[in-house]
């Protein structure tokens, strides 16, 4: 079955991440728009985009590579020529267990922001932007000076920051920054998003049942996550449907009044590191 046909009168939705997040966000809140599917992988996008189409979904497939400012650049643009931008869901990410350092700090750090800082440039009043982070950030350390610059610095400079520069070839300590880095960017990204008429916020999961958190699972710290889930008493990994929930009240009408803040997804998962963890 053929998907619908692009129309340019319909609103605009963006997810940038074909996997089972960003697949999930798409079939959530892609009906009955249109839908520009991006991502880095050429095979697991045109995958993703042939199972949206075959549902019914007037979507494409765009090519981008988000620590590419240029690319991120081009994917805003033909969003805004296809219409009103209505929603984007940034999902791209590298997990610890997925690449070195270097290539985690490039997609998470300097990507998502790429991502917010262009498509600030295509919203309307009524835009929501959601970028996924991780209840990882939410255990970050790290001193206000470094927070402040991983929010406000232009883009250029990030990977020269401080706090960047100590991770080290540590993947874990690089994703853990890197998502801390998401949250602050999207709180102090909201003023130039509301002066605009339009919101940002960010979404933390927990674990969720995607290829990316098997690989997780599957590494050296898989058996400490997964006795996490145990101990905070979740009992089980979130789903990429809840994810994909918690983006459409934050990107529909019933969220119009938040905007800067991060909602916590996870299970309790942060909350029994922060007050039930042995020491």
């Amino acid at each position: 079955m053929a998907g619908q046909p692009p129309d340019r009168g319909r609103d605009v939705v963006v997810v940038t991440g074909a996997g089972g997040m960003g697949v999930a966000i798409a079939r959530r809140i892609g009906s009955g728009r249109s839908l520009l599917l991006a991502d880095a992988s050429r095979a697991q996008l045109d995958r993703a985009v042939d199972a949206l189409r075959d549902e019914g979904y007037a979507v494409r497939g765009v090519l981008t590579d988000v620590s590419d400012r240029a690319a991120v650049d081009a994917l805003a643009a033909e969003a805004a020529g296809e219409g009103r931008v209505a929603a984007v869901a940034h999902t791209a990410g590298v997990a610890a267990a997925q690449g070195a350092a270097r290539t985690i700090l490039e997609v998470n750090v300097l990507g998502t922001a790429h991502v917010i800082d262009a498509f600030e440039g295509v919203a309307v009043p009524g835009t929501a932007m959601v970028c996924v982070s991780s209840m990882a950030g939410h255990v970050a350390s790290l001193s206000r000076e470094d927070e402040t610059a991983l929010a406000t610095a232009p883009a250029e400079e990030l990977l020269g920051i401080g706090a960047v520069a100590a991770v080290g070839d540590s993947s874990t300590r690089a994703y853990i920054v890197s998502k801390r880095a998401n949250q602050v960017r999207v709180e102090a990204a909201a003023l130039a998003w509301n002066r605009r008429g339009a919101r940002i916020n960010s979404v933390s999961p927990g674990v969720i049942a995607t290829a990316m958190s098997r690989t997780e699972a599957e590494g050296p710290s898989g058996a400490r996550m997964l006795a996490m889930l145990e101990a905070s008493g979740a009992g089980r990994t979130g789903t990429p449907a809840e994810i994909a929930d918690a983006v459409a009240f934050l990107t529909g009408p019933e969220s119009r009044y938040i905007t800067g803040t991060d909602l916590l997804v996870d299970g309790g998962q942060a909350a029994w590191l922060r007050r039930h963890r042995p020491a």
